[in-house]
């Protein structure tokens, strides 16, 4: 009963029924409104088609513009109201001066070494070139350790971390109290007694109820340094789409990890809300991990307020020795602040590019048109293409949503599995033996669209052929979907409605 009760008292219980409330109340004010100024129907029908004809020519994806166009024509009031408050998937005005006045920080300090791009094959340097363009560059020097599930990645974190001595920073969508969390916390608040720059950021929505109200206060309390991600208000807010759903932990600038694991019991298995949680991760120890240096920078800063020279942060400040790793290594960062769905072109070039097979991970499969072709014209082209999805769904809505994509991709050739033993929470791609992304980024409008991620691009390092070894282990504990079966009329009613407003779930 008293668990019980503290959930239905929680900061998050709260939030979401206050915004009920507003949702009811502007419904209800709404329809008043109709009902007493009959008028106002006839007004907003005509305003209706103007709205959609300024959607029809905006910079969006196709699917994003249908699933507003739909609601506003068939309901104008209802439609052309929520559209105005909460149809704008960029973020504030305010929150792009602060990305934009930090943008230097990516400018500045992430040059690009020609003599990389020139021992790069061709059609290599040009995919590592598109990156570029958004001050990614790419680098040699780089040893790449992947972490097939969070319990192998957790021990190497904690030695990591414990042998900081100048800082160590993290950015986690979510973080919550129990043993991982508690375990890294006591470490982080030693080390920042012992002088380590010890910073944390944490998404205030990906963390609501996992984390108390003001818990930043309580980590600097300990010496950490924290901040919250764009923090959660109970208010119909156009900004609370955008979340920090970056993975990054950094230390002494020359060591870094990414993927798809959080910091909480779940993702290291010490607990199985759904069944066996299967994710991955990567280390970088050489010179990319600077890059993951500079987008933490970039990202505090722009919560912070406060500049601060990123030169001072740099791997060769603390680690005199040369790096050293085979092949090529390049980290990249994907935000809505632009029109450019970087981690989804990334991933369309890998498919394209293909000629033997392309393996990819992912928890959610809500895909537009540009990807769906990708990966059919693959398939088409005799690449072995696969897709592994969860078996048991975390969101039964999304899950749903995920298996009506699987006929027309089946019927084009390509090839399905679920992951029987739990919940796959890995995002990642491989192909030909030649070139991985291990990240944060699903294959979902939310990540695509609308979230903060990033990912490293890995190209004939050590970390892609274990990718695919893991991939590849996985099929024998999957259930491959071979047809789906004929759903009954409202089935099919009711799916076709959901993919029409996907990109707005």
């Amino acid at each position: 009963m008293k668990k019980l009760l503290s959930k239905i008292i929680s900061r998050l219980s709260i939030t979401l029924l206050l915004i009920a409330i507003q949702a009811a109340w502007g419904v209800a004010m709404l329809s008043r409104a109709s009902a007493v100024f009959p008028w106002i129907n006839r007004i907003f029908g005509v305003i209706s088609i103007f709205v959609a004809i300024y959607i029809i020519n905006r910079n969006a994806n196709p699917s994003y513009k249908i699933a507003w166009i739909v609601p506003i024509l068939i309901f104008p009031l209802f439609g052309v109201s929520i559209y105005l408050l909460y149809g704008n998937k960029k973020p504030t005005r305010a929150m792009r001066k602060k990305f934009k006045r930090n943008e230097y920080i990516l400018r500045d300090n992430l040059p690009q070494s020609q003599e990389t791009l020139d021992n790069m094959d061709t059609r290599d340097a040009c995919r590592a070139s598109y990156l570029l363009r958004y001050n990614y560059p790419v680098y040699g020097n780089t040893q790449t350790e992947y972490f097939p599930s969070g319990e192998a990645m957790f021990p190497r974190i904690i030695e990591e971390i414990s042998k900081a001595e100048k800082f160590i920073f993290l950015e986690y969508f979510i973080i919550e109290e129990g043993t991982v969390w508690n375990t890294i916390r006591d470490i982080l608040a030693k080390k920042a007694a012992e002088g380590v720059d010890v910073r944390v950021i944490y998404d205030d929505v990906g963390s609501v109820g996992k984390l108390p109200a003001g818990y930043a206060l309580k980590l600097s309390s300990l010496g950490i340094k924290c901040v919250a991600f764009n923090p959660f208000v109970p208010f119909f807010s156009v900004i609370m789409n955008n979340r920090d759903h970056r993975k990054i932990l950094v230390v002494d600038g020359h060591t870094a990890f990414t993927g798809g694991i959080n910091l909480a019991d779940e993702y290291m298995n010490i607990t199985h809300p759904f069944g066996y949680w299967k994710d991955t991760a990567v280390l970088l120890h050489g010179e990319a991990a600077w890059s993951f240096t500079c987008m933490f920078l970039q990202m505090w800063q722009v919560i912070r307020g406060k500049k601060e020279d990123a030169s001072a942060f740099r791997p060769d400040v603390r680690h005199a020795q040369k790096f050293s790793g085979n092949g090529f290594v390049q980290p990249f960062s994907d935000s809505p602040l632009d029109d450019e769905a970087i981690s989804e072109n990334v991933y369309i070039d890998i498919i394209s590019a293909a000629e033997k097979y392309v393996y990819i991970c992912t928890p959610y499969l809500v895909i537009d048109d540009q990807m769906k072709n990708a990966l059919t014209l693959a398939a088409k082209r005799g690449v072995d293409v696969r897709i592994i999805t969860p078996g048991i769904p975390d969101k039964k809505i999304i899950y749903r949503l995920t298996r009506s994509y699987y006929g027309e991709l089946l019927r084009d050739g390509v090839k399905i599995y679920e992951y029987s033993p739990g919940f796959l929470h890995e995002k990642a791609i491989v192909s030909d033996d030649r070139c991985a992304v291990v990240g944060t980024i699903n294959m979902d409008f939310r990540s695509l669209y609308l979230h903060f991620e990033c990912g490293v691009l890995m190209t004939n390092t050590a970390a892609v052929f274990d990718v695919r070894d893991d991939t590849l282990s996985l099929f024998p504990s999957c259930r491959e979907v071979e047809k789906v079966k004929r759903k009954n009329i409202p089935a099919r009613i009711f799916d076709s409605i959901l993919r029409t407003f996907a990109p707005l779930l």
